[in-house]
């Protein structure tokens, strides 16, 4: 694995697949700061902003399923995606 950009463009969803995938890989660091702002009690409009790249005072819908996928995934990567990533990352 590659080391991930810091701040790549996100898609309107993340994946939900049952395996980490090549764009979870590349967005390991969005994941992370989702989850640190998710742990901080953060506003989901700042780190929507902030974090994706999306107004959500332009966009409302897409930035809420947006901010709401990606932190589920971080969480399911944080909890069980891990184990995929020891194991050498996504399957190519």
């Amino acid at each position: 694995m590659q080391t991930p950009p810091l701040d790549p463009d996100v898609a309107d969803s993340a994946p939900t697949d049952p395996a980490l995938t090549s764009y979870d890989e590349e967005h390991l660091v969005t994941y992370w700061r989702l989850l640190d702002a998710a742990a901080d009690g953060a506003d989901w409009k700042e780190v929507a902003r902030i974090v994706l790249h999306i107004d959500p005072d332009c966009e409302p819908v897409r930035s809420r399923t947006a901010f709401d996928s990606h932190l589920a995934r971080a969480r399911w990567l944080a909890d069980h995606g891990y184990r995929h990533l020891l194991r050498g990352g996504a399957a190519r």
